[in-house]
């Protein structure tokens, strides 16, 4: 069935506003994310822009509140899942570094390249970072580490991926595979049991790409 184009002085959505800046601000960094620019990229007018975002600041703001949601709600999300073992607890959370529609560290990397230049940016990581680390910690407390071991334990587990996000470093899917089980048992003290390393395995399938992360 033929697609129908458009109907004259169609002015997009929020949601496709918001998509072609997010894309700015992946490729470019946050100076890229300006009116006219994504205007450029829709092949929409200037004006159309302001049906939908008061301003740049309202649509900053929304770039924002989409990485909150992304990267720190399934974080968090993942952290709190049902998991009968600490291994299992483990891969749960591995689950952001494998799949990047639960964690996207494209975005995470152009935030904190935005955090540098911009106070509330800043402030806004500063708290994500200390609400992912409180939901890791809560999850080794869960399965009976001590309140020191599970804070240690979180951090080393947190800021290694921060650093591979940083680093940008880049590996194949299937070395990154290859490593999980023993992160897992170097983060928790626990090696994940075969068939919990062959459900992890399961649920994301073969893949090719690369991405960032244990």
């Amino acid at each position: 069935m033929d697609m129908k184009k458009p109907e004259r002085g169609w002015r997009g959505t929020p949601d496709l506003w918001l998509q072609a800046a997010y894309e700015l601000l992946v490729e470019g960094g946050i100076e890229a994310v300006k009116v006219m620019p994504l205007a450029q990229k829709l092949g929409l007018s200037r004006t159309s822009f302001y049906w939908h975002f008061p301003d740049r600041e309202a649509l900053l703001a929304a770039l924002i509140d989409r990485w909150k949601t992304r990267n720190t709600g399934n974080l968090v999300a993942r952290c709190e899942a049902p998991a009968a073992t600490i291994a299992e607890a483990m891969l749960n959370l591995v689950d952001c570094w494998v799949d990047p529609q639960l964690f996207d560290s494209r975005l995470e990397f152009a935030m904190r390249t935005w955090a540098l230049t911009d106070p509330a940016v800043e402030q806004a990581m500063a708290e994500a970072d200390t609400a992912r680390i409180a939901a890791i910690t809560a999850l080794f407390r869960r399965f009976g580490y001590d309140e020191t071991e599970a804070d240690t334990r979180a951090r080393t587990l947190y800021l290694t991926q921060v650093g591979y996000i940083a680093l940008r470093s880049q590996e194949s899917f299937e070395v990154r595979m290859g490593r999980i089980p023993a992160y897992v048992l170097t983060f928790s003290g626990v090696a994940p049991t075969p068939t919990e390393v062959a459900t992890f395995r399961g649920r994301h399938g073969p893949r090719s790409d690369e991405a960032a992360g244990p």
